[in-house]
């Protein structure tokens, strides 16, 4: 049976193993977010061409909220794996 405090470097490399699948779904997550968002943008634009500026202004900023949380994610699970 695992038991961490016999086992410190084994608890060490599991936390390292947990913040790098954390990191790498954050990552993925927000590319799926970015992806979903430029989709939807390029189909309103499609849809209502007189709205170019606004639906392109909207989807910038959201673009950069959810690289926000993502890189905000990388940093808190790097942070985790480190103490």
């Amino acid at each position: 049976m695992f038991n961490p405090v016999q086992e410190p470097q084994a608890a060490l490399d599991i936390a390292k193993a947990g913040a790098g699948i954390g990191a790498g779904l954050a990552a993925i997550g927000a590319g799926l977010g970015i992806g979903k968002i430029g989709a939807s943008a390029a189909e309103g634009i499609a849809r209502q061409p007189e709205a170019d500026a606004k639906i392109r202004g909207i989807a910038i900023i959201l673009a950069a909220f959810v690289e926000g949380v993502a890189l905000f994610a990388v940093v808190l699970t790097l942070l985790i794996a480190n103490q």
